[in-house]
This record gives structure tokens, C-alpha cells and sequence, in this order.
């Protein structure tokens, strides 16, 4: 089998286990018939999975930059906790982004974006939405399971609420962008329709989109970014588009040519594109300077 064409039907799969499925052992024996054996697949994974221990394009202990754990309140009972990273030597309050992690939680790639959004010179925080299910955990797949599990209608309040917080923080300005990829993507969607004037600017990456009847209820400045080859994700892609254009809502919509679901996650090298993911990354920092200087 050609080499690009054993990519793309692996691909498919993996997006298939990690989006729909979620049945590995079923997704690994399938991959094993298309490698060709069990240590194939388990080496073809190696290349379109995320890596965990890939190296960080931002060091945790840049000087550059102040990080923390953080925790805040989202409704009774309910605590979120998260990451945040901001400027070491900003003086006065910055603008904010939240940065919403993919169907795996928050997890150090999540981190290593969140602190890219700081050296730009915002106060990044990087929520866990899996905090109410006790945190993400270590395991992939179980981290997968549990974003399934969780209450959506809740999970949006849990961000709105967060966005609340998060302009309220004593190091923000008070003006409060988002950021997110694939399930955190989708989530950005989400929260533009649900907090209203709540959030300034919104940048959701391949993220699969709501009905478009809700566009009406935006108030964000929406930064859209997808994959070419996406086509799970895409079939959503227009209509929404088109009911946020119709609603009067700032929109720019980019399509990336022949590149995969995730090509902005520089820890998974058959799916990271680097010339799209840094095209996307300049056009997604500007939305934000325009919005939220």
C-alpha cells in the first residue's frame, strides 16, 4: 500500500476510536489488519496519536513568563481548577484567553499552548472541564471517556462561569478572548452562543459546530480554523458560517488544503503541518490583538 494512502486510512480510523467509538480494542485489531500485524500498528500509532512526553515549544520554567495552578468556583458545590500563564513583567492588567484543551483533557501540550498565548501578552488560562470528574487523568482513553460523560448544558455553564471569573481576575482587563481545538474547538462555539457579551473574541479550531439558528445569540468576533481533509468536522463548517455572516457576526473562516483533523498539534507527527499550524497561529494572534488590545 502506498505510504501516504496507509496514513490517511489510518488516520480516518484513529478519528473514527477517538471521536465516535472510543472502542480500542476494536480500532487496534483494525489498524493491525492495515499495518499488517501488531507491532506495525503499534508503531503506525506512534506517529498519528499525540505524544504526551513530545518537548514543549514553550518551557514550563520560562523566565518569561509567571505560571500557577489555579481553582475558582462555578456554582454551589462546583470548583473548577486550571492552569494559568501571564507575563512576568506585564505592568497593569492584560487582556485574557482561555485556552480549551481537546477531548483529552488538560494535559501538557494544553500547558505549552496556553503559555504561547502569554508570551503574546495575554493572561492565558488553560481550564480543566474534567475538574468536577476529579481531574484529567494520565490515561488517554480514559480521559475520553470521561469528556463523554460529562453534562454538556452543565459543562457550558462551567465555562461561562469561567469566563465570568476570568474578567474578574485581578490580572485581567476586564476583555476576554478563547481559544480551542477540536473538543475544546467546539466548546468555543459553544460559549459564544451561550455568554453572549461575556466573551470578545472567539477562535475555535476544527471544532464541530452548533445549530446554526443559534448563531443570532453571538456577540464574539469569531476566528474559524479547518482542515481540509476533515470531513467529519467540515459538513459543519458552512452552515454555520453562513448563519453568523447572516446574524452580523464578524466571522473569518479558514480551510486549510490537504491537512489533517488536529494539524495544529505539534506533539502528533503525521498530523502536525507546520506551515498551517503557524499561518493559523498568526492569523489567530491578530484576531485577538484586534479584539482585545
Amino acid at each position: 500500500m502506498d505510504p501516504d494512502d496507509l496514513k490517511a486510512r489510518a488516520i480516518a480510523l484513529h478519528d473514527r476510536f477517538t471521536h465516535e467509538t472510543h472502542d480500542r480494542r476494536a480500532f487496534m485489531a483494525d489498524l493491525a489488519r492495515l499495518a499488517g500485524g501488531t507491532a506495525a500498528a503499534g508503531a503506525l500509532l506512534a506517529t498519528i496519536g499525540a505524544n504526551p512526553a513530545a518537548a514543549a515549544v514553550v518551557a514550563a520554567d520560562d523566565k518569561r513568563l509567571k505560571t500557577s495552578n489555579v481553582r475558582w468556583t462555578v456554582g454551589a458545590g462546583r470548583t473548577m481548577h486550571g492552569y494559568m500563564a501571564l507575563p512576568a513583567k506585564a505592568r497593569g492588567r492584560q487582556p485574557a484567553v482561555m485556552v480549551i484543551h481537546e477531548n483529552r483533557g488538560l494535559n501538557d501540550y494544553v500547558r505549552d499552548v496556553a503559555r504561547r498565548v502569554a508570551l503574546a501578552g495575554y493572561v492565558a488560562l488553560a481550564p480543566d472541564f474534567l475538574s468536577v470528574a476529579g481531574g484529567t487523568p494520565a490515561d488517554q482513553d480514559a480521559a475520553r471517556d470521561l469528556i463523554g460523560k460529562l453534562d454538556l448544558p452543565r459543562t457550558v455553564q462551567d465555562g461561562v462561569e469561567t469566563l465570568r471569573w476570568l474578567r474578574g481576575n485581578r490580572y485581567a482587563s476586564g476583555k476576554v478572548g478563547a481559544v480551542g481545538f477540536c473538543w475544546g474547538g467546539a466548546m468555543v462555539n459553544r460559549l459564544a452562543v451561550a455568554a453572549g457579551t461575556g466573551l470578545t473574541a472567539g477562535v475555535a479550531y476544527y471544532g464541530p459546530a452548533p445549530d446554526p439558528a443559534e448563531a443570532a445569540r453571538v456577540k464574539a468576533a469569531m476566528t474559524l480554523h479547518y482542515a481540509g481533509l476533515d470531513d467529519r468536522v467540515n459538513k459543519t463548517a458552512q452552515p454555520w458560517i453562513d448563519g453568523l455572516k447572516a446574524a452580523g457576526v464578524p466571522v473569518d473562516a479558514y480551510f486549510y488544503p490537504g491537512v489533517n483533523h488536529a494539524f495544529y498539534n505539534d506533539t502528533s507527527v503525521d498530523r502536525y503541518d507546520r506551515a498551517a499550524a503557524d499561518l493559523s497561529w498568526q492569523r489567530t494572534l491578530a484576531a485577538f490583538k484586534a479584539r482585545l488590545a
